[in-house]
């Protein structure tokens, strides 16, 4: 079973997306702060009810967050 439920974050054209890897969950926010928020939130309405073990999920599971920048190039 797995104790970590993994999320991946990107810029969209107008906000933070949050795209989770081991769940068909979507979201999005203004801010990073707003989205992390949401990312919880999503998670836990979409397994709420759920028999986590068909999920293959530890109930006392955590969040890792991996979040996607772009490049940073210096001006010369």
């Amino acid at each position: 079973m797995k104790k970590i439920v993994q999320v991946k974050i990107y810029k969209g054209e107008k906000y933070y997306v949050a795209e989770c890897i081991d769940l068909p969950v979507v979201t999005q926010g203004k801010t990073l702060d707003e989205l992390v928020e949401n990312v919880k939130e999503a998670i836990h309405l979409h397994l709420e009810g759920e028999n986590l073990e068909e999920w293959d999920i530890f109930p006392d599971f955590s969040i890792l967050i991996n979040i996607e920048l772009e490049p940073y190039y210096a001006k010369t």
